[in-house]
């Protein structure tokens, strides 16, 4: 599930409405809460894009911060910027994109 400001659930065991599951996790693991674990974030260079993924502390939430979003390339800036946006779509939960790569199962 992509969300509207960058953020995606990856659903590792995906069921029923997928946009539903997504935006359960994302509603409990996207607000940030300064002081607690929703307020921290790691920075990761993705390798084939330009661009960084920030984590935070629910390994399936990631968030895309294009090179273009940050004057400053540094991780403290970038992580900021992406814990941020990270928490707007964690409270306006507004999905953009949903990817539902489940196979239907053979009939046979």
């Amino acid at each position: 599930m992509l969300y509207e400001h960058g953020t995606c659930v990856v659903l590792t065991a995906p069921e029923g409405d997928l946009a539903e599951q997504a935006t359960s996790v994302l509603a409990e693991f996207g607000p940030v809460h300064a002081g607690s674990p929703a307020g921290d974030f790691g920075v990761v260079d993705v390798q084939d894009a330009e661009g960084w993924v920030v984590t935070g502390h629910h390994d399936d939430v990631l968030t895309y911060v294009g090179p273009e979003e940050s004057e400053d390339p540094g991780q403290l800036a970038v992580g900021l910027l992406g814990r941020s946006k990270r928490h707007r779509d964690g409270t306006e939960l507004r999905v953009v994109h949903v990817e539902d790569r489940r196979t239907v199962a053979d009939p046979a």
